[in-house]
Parts: C-alpha cells; structure tokens; sequence
C-alpha cells in the first residue's frame, strides 16, 4: 500500500492556486475517506475539465477507519462513519474553500458501520451496522447538522448488512446482506422509524454486494457479486420490489459497486475481477437494460467504487490498493465512457466519496 502523503508548502500554494483561478460556480466539491489515514480528503473539482484541486489543510482528520462519506443536499455539512471506532463525524463546510471542521463530539453508532445513506431531503441519515446487524436511524438538524437518534433505532436487520439505498423521496430504504440473496425493505414513517414493506424480502443473485435507487424512484439496481449479475427491480407504490423482465441480468466478473446517472438514464457496474465497467442505458417505462455501445469499459485494476458526478459529466473510479482517484467522462446522448479523462492522488488510499452538486 501507497504510504501516507503530508501536506507539503509546495501543496498548499497549488491549492491556493487553484482556488484563485476556479470560482465556486465553475466547480463544485468532492470528499474521499482514507481509512490508512484516519482522514478525510477534500478536492474542488472543475465543472467542466474534472480537474481535481487539494483544498487547503487537507487532508482532514476523522475517526478510526473512516468508510462511507455523505455530503448534506445544503452542501453544509459533511458525515463519515468511522468504522473501527463505531461512530459518525460531523463536519462543517467552509462555504467559501471547502474545508473542514469536525463538529464534536461524535455520535455513536452500533458495531462496525459500513454503509451509510441519506434521503434526498436531507431529513434522515441511515447507517447499517454489519457486525451488530442492524440498522441506526438518525434525524437531522438542519441548522446545526446534528444527529439525533430516532425512536427504536437501531432497528434490527437480517445478518451482516453490507448495502443500504433509499429513495429520493425518502419513503423506503432497501438493505441487502452478501450472504443472502434477498433483498429488505422497508417503509421509512415520518419520524424516521422503520417498518417492513408488503412481502419484506425479495429474490436477487448470489453475493448481493452493492444496491441503488435510481434518481426516479422507480427501480432498485442490485449487483450479485457471486454469480456475475446485475438484479433490476421495479418499485411499487407500496415499496414492494418486482423483478423487470429478464433479471437478472450478466455483466462483469465479480461486480461490486454500482453507480446511476443523475438522470436516471444509465447504470453503470464496476466488475471488481473483470477490471471493468459495464454500462446500460435503461428504459425509463420498464427498466430493461441495454448494453451502451463500447460496453465494458476498461477501468483501473480491481475497481470497489463508482461515483456519478452529479453534472452526468464524470464517473469517478475507486480502485483495491490505490491512491488514485479516475475520472472518466461520460457522452450525456449514450452513456458512454471515455478512460482517462483526469486523475487525482489522495493522501492514501480511499474507500468511499461524496461529491457536491
């Protein structure tokens, strides 16, 4: 593994260079977890170039084990689960450069948080909890960003947990454990609690690693690590989950993370033994994948984690053992990728990131 950089003068004055030439409204943030480093990185990203930028004073530190990392929608507030310490920092944006201040103390969550999610209102922060086998539910304070815990949480989940994905809209959140082939839901109240939706569990493929909803709310996106497949689901009204026509569906050797367009309109899986990229366009009325033209797409050796910018310019690439982060850019009319487009260093290796609109 890559050792740890420290924040050099020379990084300081690029990061201050970048700043003097990138005005808020031509770029927009990205943080990366460096569970090695016990930090958090932070990089300005360039709207139109993907071009990363170190903000000043990163990288900054975290818990123990830093995992997922969520972004407020107000873009004030930052969340990581620190994995190894069993708690959830909260930072403060800087609303004029990006950088961080942790909020303390940190809240407690239950053993090992892995995966983290919030709804699209910014209202709910879910955390599933892989050693515990649960699930913690947080309300958010949106002035001060603050988390509190709902009533009954944490709300007990089948064993180890290691995906959630919820709704826009908040209404339902989808859990799948990696040695079931099922996937749970449940309805989200108005108080945050949850309770099972109509059936509870549905079907999917083997090793159901990585899940997501996409931007519509329509349809649950489920890669089954073990047998090579992408599972698509529809929603319905009730929160209930019914296979499209076909699934599942083949893609990559070992797929392991998934990403959605903001539009909806692609799915992308990162085939973490294949070294790729599998891309789809979906219809909008049944959710039947098509292969995007080109598809796969080469990517950085044992790709773990995909992130859709949220212009639906870039995808952003995490990869097993690296300190890279690959930005490749995507045709909006297609889907389709195009490798090499930029390329960032983290301060270590990073496992997770949350990038601002």
């Amino acid at each position: 593994m890559m050792p740890s950089k420290t924040l050099s003068l020379w990084w300081i004055v690029l990061a201050l260079a970048g700043l003097t030439g990138c005005s808020a409204s031509s770029s927009h943030l990205a943080y990366v977890s460096l569970p090695v480093s016990n930090a958090v990185d932070a990089f300005r990203v360039n709207n139109d170039s993907g071009k990363f930028t170190v903000i000043v004073g990163s990288p900054f530190l975290a818990g123990n084990s830093p995992g997922p990392v969520i972004v407020s929608p107000s873009k004030e507030f930052l969340y990581v689960a620190n994995r190894t310490e069993d708690t959830i920092s909260l930072f403060k944006i800087d609303s004029n450069i990006g950088s961080l201040t942790e909020v303390t103390p940190r809240t407690g969550t239950g053993f090992s948080p892995n995966s983290m999610v919030m709804d699209g209102g910014g209202k709910f922060l879910f955390v599933a909890n892989q050693v515990s086998s649960s699930i913690s539910v947080y309300s958010i304070n949106s002035g001060s960003g603050a988390l509190t815990e709902v009533t009954g949480s944490p709300f007990s989940t089948q064993p180890s947990p290691v995906g959630l994905a919820v709704t826009s809209s908040g209404s339902f959140l989808y859990v799948v454990n990696s040695n079931l082939k099922l996937v749970f839901g449940y309805a989200v109240g108005s108080d945050g609690t949850l309770q099972p939706v109509p059936g509870a569990r549905f079907a999917v493929g083997a090793g159901a690693f990585a899940i997501a909803v996409d931007p519509g709310d329509k349809f649950v996106y489920v890669a089954n690590a073990a047998d090579d497949t992408v599972s698509i689901l529809s929603i319905a009204s009730a929160g209930d989950l019914t296979p499209v026509a076909g699934s599942p569906f083949d893609t990559g050797t070992a797929p392991i993370a998934i990403a959605v367009s903001p539009s909806g309109q692609y799915l992308y899986i990162a085939n973490h033994t294949s070294n790729n990229i599998t891309a789809y366009s979906i219809d909008s009325d049944t959710g039947v994948p098509t292969a995007v033209a080109g598809s796969p797409f080469s990517a950085s050796s044992t790709p773990v984690s995909l992130v859709a910018d949220p212009n639906g310019k870039f995808l952003y690439v995490l990869s097993q053992g690296s300190a890279v982060i690959a930005t490749l850019s995507v045709t909006s009319s297609t889907g389709v990728l195009a490798t090499g487009t930029q390329s960032a260093s983290a301060a270590s290796i990073p496992v997770s990131m949350s990038v601002t609109k």
